[in-house]
């Protein structure tokens, strides 16, 4: 019997603004899509967040025994800064760097990867880019057209919004008012191309200057951002499934987009549960590559970066990230992630001693009881903050074992290494990382050591051992800065 059948999981749905049971469309199966990352630049944290917290659910669902496909797109065209625009993001990308586009694409797909797989993400059953989707999307637009819910502009086909609110709702997954809407929408460069503010692209004509272009029944162009995820998402997981998911910024537009677009071509909402993610922000402000507050996920694994005081594991991360629930706002900063560390490290020291338990007779910690606590909080929306204060409470208990102050049989002390390696390695996601962190201290010592002998060769005026000290630590891959506070290290 699988677990799903004894495990009633509910999750919150952004649809109905409630959490609700998950049954999946077809008993056994559920089919999940997550917009993926438009590569235009390298990964950004926060998208590293949402992308953690759909690892994580898929991890669950999988571990309830069901079979999932999982669907996690690539934006490789399409994605426009704005509807007035005339240059998708990763085309302005390739022109300012005198680079192909698919260069553009291909280095940060690549680097995407890499940052994932560090973080020990499980990859996607399916990931389709939408370069490769071309036709679907194309077709998805004849048919809108032929319903009458859109309409060809001077060889652009934009999405008649004011129709479809007059048979469907525009604007219930975000909770807006098309009237407010249109009553507060600025103006627009290609405003006088549409018939209302509200309508969006389903296709935009490529000016001459417009390398990334397709031929279409409407003229060379591409395709509207929001469509793609519609084609995608229907072609692998059919015109209705289980799970979509994002981050909250993509509620609006995009997401109540892909809503209207199915409804308008197949008849009929999507998605039966919308997940969608919190924001991370930086110490306590929005992360912006615009005012400095921004950092990336290579800047925290090696140290190079001027707001944290060392480096973290992608391990340590992880378990920060997951110590939030997906729907809160996370901040992250020095101090957080410096006491996730801790409780990471604390953590992987009890799993390291599990297998040295010594057993008894009997058994004083409740492991039936536990484990369903452990179950109860991530069926609870999976809430992974309340499944950690349970595994330390299970460490709490090995640790009065360790002391002989209460016992655990043989049986239930197996059934205790067994659940605790799914949930803290299967579910979560992390790992064993705790001879990293003991290697990092030793180095931090040796290195403070040597940062004592140049300040010592510095004030006797040793400028040779001082430098040399430097440099050799640098070819090492251990940069020093010196400041007001002193001179601190960074591991490159």
């Amino acid at each position: 019997m699988q677990l799903y059948t004894s495990q009633k999981l509910q999750v919150h749905n952004s649809l109905s603004g409630k959490k609700e049971v998950f049954t999946p469309l077809n008993e056994g199966h559920v089919g999940m899509y997550v917009c993926g990352p438009t590569v235009y630049s390298n990964v950004h944290l926060g998208n590293c967040r949402t992308f953690m917290s759909f690892d994580m659910i898929y991890r669950y669902l999988k571990h309830l025994g069901y079979k999932v496909r999982y669907v996690r797109n690539i934006t490789d065209a399409g994605h426009l800064e704005d509807e007035g625009e005339q240059e998708d993001k990763i085309s302005k990308k390739a022109r300012l760097e005198q680079l192909e586009p698919m260069e553009v694409v291909q280095r940060y797909t690549v680097d995407f990867h890499q940052i994932l797989e560090k973080f020990n993400f499980l990859p996607p059953s399916i990931e389709p880019t939408a370069t490769g989707h071309i036709i679907e999307q194309i077709e998805i637009i004849k048919d809108i057209l032929e319903k009458g819910y859109a309409y060809e502009m001077n060889g652009s086909v934009y999405f008649d919004v004011s129709k479809f609110n007059k048979k469907y709702t525009y604007g219930k997954l975000s909770g807006r008012k098309l009237e407010d809407m249109i009553t507060n929408t600025r103006d627009l460069a290609a405003q006088d191309e549409k018939r209302n503010p509200q309508d969006f692209a389903l296709w935009k004509k490529a000016e001459p200057q417009h390398i990334m272009r397709w031929p279409s029944p409407w003229g060379d162009g591409f395709p509207g951002w929001h469509l793609e995820c519609t084609a995608m998402s229907t072609k692998y997981l059919g015109e209705t499934f289980d799970i979509h998911g994002g981050g909250m910024d993509l509620k609006f537009p995009h997401h109540e987009a892909e809503i209207a677009q199915a409804e308008a071509s197949y008849g009929h909402s999507p998605v039966r549960y919308w997940l969608h993610t919190n924001m991370l922000t930086l110490n306590g402000k929005k992360m912006a590559k615009s005012t400095g507050n921004n950092i990336l996920p290579n800047e925290i694994f090696s140290g190079q970066n001027d707001i944290l005081s060392k480096a973290y594991s992608p391990s340590a991360v992880r378990f920060f990230m997951m110590q939030a629930h997906y729907s809160s706002i996370l901040d992250l900063s020095d101090d957080a992630l410096a006491a996730s560390e801790k409780g990471y490290l604390k953590l992987m020291e009890a799993m390291n001693q599990l297998a040295d338990l010594p057993t008894g007779k009997t058994t004083d910690f409740d492991i039936t009881s536990w484990k369903q606590e452990c179950y109860k909080a991530m069926n609870d929306d999976f809430n992974t903050p309340v499944l950690i204060a349970q595994l330390f409470e299970a460490v709490r208990q090995t640790n009065l074992i360790h002391d002989s102050q209460a016992s655990i049989s043989q049986e239930d002390k197996e059934e205790l290494i067994q659940s605790m390696s799914v949930f803290v390695y299967e579910i979560l996601g992390l790992e064993n990382n705790q001879d990293m962190g003991q290697d990092r201290d030793t180095l931090s010592g040796l290195v403070d050591l040597l940062i004592e002998i140049r300040n010592s060769a510095r004030a006797n005026k040793d400028f040779a051992t001082s430098d040399k000290i430097r440099d050799d630590l640098a070819n090492l891959g251990v940069q020093l800065k010196d400041g007001k506070e002193g001179t601190s290290f960074s591991i490159k």
